[in-house]
């Protein structure tokens, strides 16, 4: 996915016509990767937390590790997304990309405010159903004996499904749908309602509305006998 950006390259740092204290070639140390690059790259977004630090401080105003490299304390992994965006303010991602919004928390951080709007969450809506069965006895004040939830069905657009259940959604029954398309074949590789839940929130969605309908899907006229009912739900989630 490109995140294709606005903000214009700096021309320069400093003081014009005065040379920069920094080398050409720059060595980081962010949370324990290192990261190699050119001083043009660090400062390529005018008033950046990067742009600050590499064009009005000088060398000894930052930190160094123990091998004289530039320290960040920041997620080694997600800056290598963040040097490819300051390389030439585009920004490749792999399709349905986990970590999205932790990396707009870098993003954040070091002031990359247009990246960051690009990362914010997109609105939508996502529908969970089940279908399931229970036995109500003889004696109607006893409980129900509710049986194991069989699947889980995912329903709305491609992309925000993959974005909130990731390898959990069993996409075999509609393989290849374009991100942007709708669908309603997915399901999930587990059963437990809880755990889709908790996926949906985590993601910034809530819930707006559900609804349930149950049929007898089996009576005897032996009264000895318990009624089998089957019941389908389906809950609305929408993000904002």
């Amino acid at each position: 996915m490109a995140l294709a950006d606005t903000e214009r390259a700096a021309s320069g740092c400093g003081d014009p016509g005065s040379p920069s204290p920094f080398s050409e070639i720059i060595e980081l140390n962010v949370g324990g990767q290192v990261y190699v690059t050119r001083h043009k790259t660090l400062v390529a977004v005018p008033d950046s937390l990067l742009w600050t630090m590499f064009s009005k401080r000088s060398p000894k105003e930052l930190a160094r590790d123990s091998k004289g490299r530039f320290f960040l304390d920041r997620d080694g992994f997600l800056f290598r997304y963040i040097l490819d965006y300051l390389r030439d303010l585009n920004l490749v991602l792999p399709d349905y990309f986990p970590e999205k919004s932790r990396l707009q928390r870098e993003a954040d951080f070091f002031l990359l405010r247009e990246l960051s709007k690009r990362l914010s969450p997109r609105s939508g809506y996502i529908t969970v159903g089940y279908r399931g069965s229970y036995t109500i006895g003889r004696d109607i004040q006893t409980d129900a004996k509710f049986r194991r939830v069989a699947r889980i069905t995912v329903c709305g657009k491609t992309s925000l499904a993959k974005e909130v259940f990731g390898d959990t959604l069993n996409e075999s029954r509609d393989p290849d749908r374009p991100p942007e398309r709708y669908t309603s074949r997915y399901y999930l590789k587990y059963n437990f309602l809880e755990q889709a839940f908790d996926k949906l929130t985590e993601t910034g969605f809530h819930m707006v509305a559900c609804s349930s309908t149950g049929t007898c899907a089996y009576t005897s006229n032996d009264p000895t006998e318990d009624k089998i009912w089957t019941s389908y739900t389906e809950y609305v989630f929408c993000r904002e």
